[in-house]
């Protein structure tokens, strides 16, 4: 993999996060990894927005809300996940 194709996981912070359909989820706060591994298990949502008030996400014991890195499609200007793969 060439040094430019690498996504550093502190590029991803303060990201938007959007449906494939573009509604748009919130922002990354942070980010849980596997210790062993070191891959990129959930992102927390910072500034939710209403739209995934109605969906049934998973949340930390402090009530923060995670996304599954596993639905990530694409990251770039946007993180776009697959909705079908979060619920």
């Amino acid at each position: 993999m060439a040094e430019r194709d690498k996504t550093y996981s502190k590029e991803l912070l303060g990201k938007t996060i959007v449906s494939k359909s573009g509604k748009k989820f919130g922002e990354v706060g942070d980010l849980i990894f596997e210790i062993g591994s070191g891959e990129i298990i959930h992102m927390i949502l910072r500034n939710p927005t209403t739209y995934i008030d109605r969906m049934e996400l998973e949340k930390t014991r402090d009530g923060q809300i995670l996304i599954p890195f596993s639905a990530v499609i694409a990251t770039g200007d946007y993180i776009v996940v697959a909705e079908e793969d979060i619920i």
